[in-house]
C-alpha cells in the first residue's frame, strides 16, 4: 500500500472516534424533510449552501458553524431523529467502519420542538443500537454539551448519560466556543461523570491555544482531546501530551474549512506525530464537509505525505483509544489487522 489510492483506503476496516450526528445528515434526506415540512428551502441549489461547505466558501469558524443553524431545524419528530441516526450509522458502515463513536447534542436536538432531554436521548440510543446490529458495526454514543450553555444543563445531560450506559452511551463531551467560554465551570460535572463510569472527551486547542489542551488533560482528566491541533504552538504542552499519550481526535478537512489551519499542506498532523503525540484521524462532520473517513485517509497520504503504514498504525491506535472494554478492543484490533 505504498502508493495507496482512495479505493484502497475505502476497502480498509476503519474507526472514527470524532463524528457529530448533527453534521452527518444526508442532503437528499434533508431535501425530503424540507419538502414535507417546509422547514427550509426545498431545492438542492438553495439548501446545499445552508448545510454544506462549498468550494467557494470562505474558510472560517463562523461559516462552518452557520451550517448547524439550519441543520438543527430538521429534528421535528422522534421518527426523523431515529431516521437520521440510523442513516448516520449506515453511512459509516458503508465506508467500512468497524467502530463509530457518534457524538450528539441532546440539548440542541430537544430544543427545536421542546422535547424532553431523556426522550431525545432514548430515541438516539434505540436507533443507533438497532442500526449497529443491522449493519454489523460497533457503535458508541457520546453525549455532548456546549460551553456557552448553563452548567445546570450539562449536569442534567451528564446524569441522563450515566443512566444510559447500558444503552450505548459511553462518553461525555465538552464542545463549543473555547475561545470565549473556559472549561473550568464544567470541570466538576465531568469529573463526577468519569467517576460514574463515562469516558471524557474535551474539544480543546481548535479555536483557542494550547493552554486549553493543557487544562483538558491536567484539570479535566480528559480521556481524549477533540481536535487539539494548536498544541504545536507550545513545546511544553506538546511534551505533556506526548508523555501522557492522550489520544487527539484530528479532523483534517474540518480544520481547513473552518480556518483553524490555512491549507492542507500546513496542517500540523505530521508535526504532532513526529512529536510523539497519539494523534488519530477522524471526520468531525462528514456531511457538512462532504467527506468520508476514507477521504481523510487519502488526504493524509496525498496532501500531508503521511505514509500508509503510519495511517494504519493510527487506525490501530484508534481501536486502543475507543471507549470500550479491553475484550472489545482486542476484537476490534483483530478486525483491523
Amino acid at each position: 500500500m505504498q502508493n495507496s489510492t482512495f479505493p484502497d483506503f475505502q476497502a480498509l476496516p476503519k474507526i472514527d472516534l470524532h463524528r457529530h450526528l448533527e453534521g452527518s445528515l444526508r442532503l437528499r434526506t434533508l431535501l425530503e424533510i424540507a419538502r414535507e415540512s417546509n422547514v427550509a428551502q426545498s431545492s438542492t441549489g438553495h439548501l446545499r449552501p445552508l448545510v454544506q461547505v462549498l468550494p467557494e466558501d470562505e474558510p472560517s469558524v463562523q461559516n462552518f458553524l452557520s451550517k448547524f443553524q439550519t441543520l438543527r431545524l430538521f429534528y421535528r419528530s422522534p421518527e426523523i431523529i431515529a431516521r437520521l441516526t440510523r442513516e448516520a450509522v449506515e453511512d459509516a458502515a458503508s465506508d467500512n467502519l468497524v467502530r463509530l463513536e457518534l457524538r450528539f447534542t441532546p440539548v440542541a436536538l430537544a430544543r427545536s420542538q421542546s422535547y424532553d432531554l431523556g426522550d431525545v436521548m432514548d430515541w438516539v440510543c434505540s436507533a443507533a443500537m438497532n442500526a449497529a446490529r443491522e449493519f454489523n458495526i460497533s457503535v458508541g454514543l457520546i453525549a455532548s454539551v456546549n460551553r456557552h450553555e448553563a452548567v445546570e444543563l450539562a449536569e442534567q445531560v451528564a446524569g441522563l448519560a450515566v443512566d444510559r450506559r447500558d444503552r450505548g452511551v459511553c462518553g461525555l463531551d465538552l464542545a463549543g466556543n473555547e475561545a470565549e467560554f473556559p472549561g473550568e465551570p464544567f470541570r466538576a460535572v465531568f469529573i463526577e461523570a468519569q467517576k460514574a463510569g463515562l469516558k471524557i472527551a474535551v474539544h480543546a486547542g481548535e479555536w483557542s491555544g494550547p493552554e486549553n489542551v493543557r487544562y483538558a488533560i491536567e484539570e479535566m482528566h480528559a480521556d481524549r482531546i477533540g481536535h487539539g491541533v494548536r498544541v504545536v504552538e507550545d513545546d511544553r504542552v506538546m511534551a505533556l501530551a506526548a508523555e501522557r499519550q492522550t489520544p487527539f481526535e484530528v479532523c483534517i478537512t474540518s480544520n481547513v474549512q473552518s480556518g483553524v489551519v490555512p491549507a492542507f499542506k500546513a496542517h500540523p498532523l505530521p508535526r504532532m506525530l513526529r512529536g510523539g503525540i497519539n494523534a488519530l484521524i477522524c471526520t468531525d462532520d462528514p456531511s457538512i464537509s462532504q467527506i468520508t473517513l476514507s477521504h481523510e485517509y487519502h488526504v493524509a497520504a496525498s496532501h500531508l505525505k503521511i505514509q500508509p503504514h503510519v495511517i494504519h498504525e493510527r487506525s490501530l491506535a484508534a481501536a486502543r483509544a475507543s471507549f470500550i472494554n479491553e475484550g472489545e478492543k482486542e476484537a476490534l484490533l483483530a478486525r483491523l489487522r
